[in-house]
C-alpha cells in the first residue's frame, strides 16, 4: 500500500501570503510617496502662484521673442524664393522666344528644300552672287550657333536658379518648422499662467492681469515730463507714440496700432519717429549706443532679463512704457521691476 504524501503547500499561501501582500502594499504606499502619485498637488498661497505665472509669463515672452525672430526669417525665404521662382518664369519666357526663332529658321530651310546652303552656293552660276550669297551664309550660321549657344546657357541658367529655389524652399520649411514650435512654446506657457491664474481669486486675478488703476492715471503726467526731457524730438516723438500707447493690450507678435508685444511698441514708437528698428530685443539692443543705466535719457531702450527677453522705452525719472504680459495693458512701470540687462540709445 502507497504511503500518503502530504500535500505540499505553496511557499506564498496561508499565513506567508497575507505577510507578504501587507510588505507589498507597504512597499508601494512609500514608492508612491517617494514620486508623488497619487496624491494632489499641494495648495499654493496666492505669493506662490503669483511668482509661478511671473515665471511663466517671463518664459513666454522669451519664446515670442525667438517666435518674432523666427517669423522674420520665414518672411525673408518666402520672399527670396518668391524672386527666384519670378527670374526662372521670366527667363522661362525668354528662352521659349529663343527657340522659337530657332524654329522659324529651321522651318525657312526646310521649304527652301533642305538643301545644303553649300551646295545651293556650288549651283549659282553668277560669281558675284556667290560671293555674296556665301558671306551671308556664313554670318547666319554665326547667328545661328551663337543663338543655339545662347539657348543652350539659358537652360543652364534655368536649371541653377531651380535647385537654387529648391534649397531655399526647404529653408522656408524650415523656418516654418522652427515657428509653429515657438508658437507652440508660447501657447504652452500662457495657457498653464492662465490655469494658475484661475486660482486666485476674482479681485486678486483682476489687479494681478490689469495692475493699480492709481497708476495708470498717473501715467499722463510722467510721460509729459519725459516727452520734454528727451534729448532730441526723434526721441520725444518715440516717448509720445509710446504715451498714445497706454492701456492698449498686449498680444504677442503684436506690432501695433490697436496692440503691441514689448519689442513691437518699441519698434513702433520710434518708426513713428522715422527710425526703423529690427524686431527682437535681442536684435534691438545692438541697434544703437550702449548707454549705462546712470545716463539713460527718455526714448533710450531698456532691456531685462539675463536672455535679453523684455524690453521698454525709458520716459526719465527711472520709469518707463512697456507692454507687460498678456492681460497687463501698456503701461508706466519702473524700471528696478525687472533685472537690469543693459540700454540702447538709439539716435
Amino acid at each position: 500500500m502507497a504511503a500518503h504524501r502530504k500535500a505540499k503547500q505553496h511557499p506564498l499561501s496561508g499565513p506567508a501570503a497575507r505577510t507578504a501582500a501587507t510588505l507589498a502594499l507597504a512597499g508601494a504606499a512609500t514608492a508612491t510617496a517617494f514620486d508623488g502619485t497619487g496624491h494632489a498637488e499641494p495648495a499654493l498661497t496666492p505669493a506662490q502662484i503669483k511668482a509661478k505665472v511671473d515665471r511663466l509669463y517671463q518664459e513666454a515672452e522669451a519664446a515670442t521673442e525667438r517666435y518674432n525672430g523666427a517669423k522674420e526669417r520665414t518672411a525673408s525665404a518666402r520672399t527670396s524664393v518668391d524672386a527666384l521662382r519670378d527670374e526662372a518664369v521670366r527667363r522661362t519666357e525668354r528662352l521659349n522666344t529663343s527657340r522659337n526663332a530657332l524654329g522659324s529658321a529651321a522651318t525657312a530651310q526646310y521649304r527652301a528644300g533642305g538643301i545644303d546652303p553649300g551646295l545651293q552656293l556650288a549651283l549659282s552660276s553668277d560669281p558675284d552672287e556667290y560671293l555674296e550669297r556665301a558671306a551671308l551664309a556664313e554670318r547666319v550660321g554665326e547667328r545661328q550657333a551663337s543663338a543655339i549657344a545662347g539657348v543652350h546657357q539659358q537652360l543652364v541658367d534655368i536649371a541653377r536658379l531651380r535647385a537654387e529655389a529648391g534649397k531655399r524652399l526647404d529653408a522656408l520649411k524650415d523656418r516654418q518648422r522652427e515657428l509653429a514650435k515657438h508658437k507652440a512654446t508660447v501657447q504652452e506657457k500662457l495657457s498653464a499662467a492662465q490655469s494658475l491664474l484661475a486660482r486666485l481669486p476674482a479681485e486678486q486675478r483682476a489687479f494681478y492681469q490689469s495692475g493699480s488703476p492709481e497708476a495708470t492715471r498717473a501715467d499722463r503726467s510722467v510721460v509729459s515730463r519725459g516727452s520734454l526731457r528727451a534729448p532730441n524730438s526723434r526721441a520725444a516723438q518715440a516717448v509720445a507714440y509710446a504715451y498714445g500707447a497706454l492701456g492698449k493690450p498686449y498680444v504677442w507678435g503684436a506690432t501695433g496700432p490697436t496692440s503691441y508685444d514689448c519689442s513691437g511698441l518699441v519698434q513702433a514708437a520710434w518708426r513713428s519717429a522715422g527710425v526703423s528698428l529690427p524686431r527682437t530685443t535681442y536684435t534691438q539692443i545692438n541697434a544703437g549706443q550702449p548707454v549705462s543705466r546712470s545716463q539713460l535719457a527718455p526714448g533710450d531702450l531698456v532691456f531685462f532679463y539675463s536672455g535679453i527677453s523684455h524690453v521698454g522705452l525709458y520716459i526719465g525719472g527711472g520709469q518707463m512704457i512697456h507692454a507687460p504680459r498678456p492681460g497687463a495693458p501698456v503701461r508706466v512701470a519702473p524700471i528696478d521691476q525687472m533685472p537690469f540687462a543693459g540700454a540702447t540709445r538709439v539716435a
